[in-house]
């Protein structure tokens, strides 16, 4: 399917849609992984050599491919070597919201989020509490369908198409879709031309296995485990977007810990660039990292069947991709879903582009929402 100036415009309008509907807050998703707010804090880090500014720096991320910065970074040890004898507290989540609260009430410093909550988190507090520091990945998306019953995009009218959660960021990219197809779906109920049903993405595979739903617009790893279940990806997400690029993980601060601990932080960036960096250029040995620390932290690691197919969707990047949030934001407003948010100020790339200049790489741009 073309990348329509006209399909951009869902797209890009759907995250941020997501983030500032008032009955949708609550609802809220990083990548769309679980409903439930759930946190798993660890013992520390190790740390060796001399402490920074902070004895410790507590880290959240959610046990998902697309949080592979994190998983790799924590589970390799890379993050932690940039921080000598500061240490890590790794804290797991299954929400977006529950992350920003923590962010926001003291008790997270740095985060690995997706970009509704991080969008939702900075106009709540009017630009007070966090800032956007780096990227971390981009795309991971699909359209997975029953293919004895949905062989082409016009076939979803009439049938039932599951999304992680009412208000995330894939259901609302889904309800955008439908919009520029000139479907009708109310976005409270998802009943319409296109029945959109809100599971857990725990459940969807089961119910996908069940034909309680025909297909589901999600994120990795749940698309390829509804491949692995006998379904078809009708649409890959990242063909909607230019360069075939859009925000789906980026790395959050607290401002407070920014301000009294930036050596900190740019240890933390230096630590996540050098694991991208390791990540892009040893492909099969960081996807297995990522499921070993995926088994470490539920306990169960992914099958070769859903890994292998859902790693290489995954762009891993420093970019954080400003641009691609702020159009997201823009159409939302376009389509009266939301006021104009004041998005001034939400990224803050200072430190990494410092980092990214001594590694003798490329900066990135904050399309102009950086800080003054």
């Amino acid at each position: 399917m073309p990348a329509t100036g006209t399909t951009r415009n869902t797209l890009r309008r759907s995250i941020a849609t997501a983030a500032a509907l008032p009955l949708l807050i609550g609802a809220l998703a990083s990548c769309g992984y679980g409903s439930e707010a759930e946190k798993d804090e660890k013992s520390n880090v190790a740390a060796t050599g001399e402490k920074l500014s902070a004895s410790e720096v507590r880290i959240g991320y959610f046990p998902n491919l697309t949080h592979a910065t994190a998983l790799v970074g924590l589970q390799e040890g890379l993050i932690a070597k940039e921080l000598g004898g500061t240490k890590i507290k790794p804290q797991a989540f299954n929400a977006g919201p529950s992350e920003i609260e923590a962010l926001n009430g003291g008790s997270l410093d740095i985060g690995f989020i997706g970009p509704s909550p991080a969008i939702n988190g900075f106009v709540k507090s009017k630009g007070q509490n966090l800032r956007i520091i780096s990227g971390s990945a981009s795309g991971g998306v699909k359209l997975v369908v029953n293919p004895d019953k949905i062989k082409t995009l016009d076939d979803l009218k009439g049938k039932k198409i599951a999304t992680p959660q009412k208000g995330n960021t894939q259901d609302v990219a889904f309800l955008n879709w439908i919009a520029e197809k000139g479907w009708k779906v109310d976005p409270e109920s998802g009943k319409g031309d296109v029945s959109v049903v809100r599971t857990d993405n725990k459940v969807t595979p089961d119910a996908f296995k069940q034909g309680s739903i025909d297909g589901a617009w999600v994120p990795e790893p749940t698309a390829s485990k509804l491949v692995s279940e006998g379904g078809s990806v009708l649409l890959d997400e990242t063909t909607l977007w230019p360069d075939k690029k859009f925000v789906i993980t980026n790395v959050i601060v607290s401002q407070k810990f920014l301000k009294e601990h930036p050596d900190v932080v740019e240890a933390v960036l230096a630590g996540t660039v050098k694991t991208n960096e390791w990540i892009n250029a040893n492909p099969d040995k960081a996807k297995a990292s990522a499921n070993a620390a995926l088994k470490a932290e539920t306990g169960k690691a992914l099958a070769p069947a859903v890994i292998d197919p859902a790693w290489p969707s995954i762009a891993i990047t420093d970019d954080p991709l400003a641009a691609t949030l702020k159009t997201q934001a823009d159409y939302a407003v376009k389509a009266k879903l939301i006021d104009q948010p004041d998005l001034s100020g939400i990224y803050d790339l200072t430190l990494l582009n410092k980092v990214l200049k001594a590694a003798g790489k490329p900066e990135v741009s904050d399309a102009g929402l950086g800080a003054k």
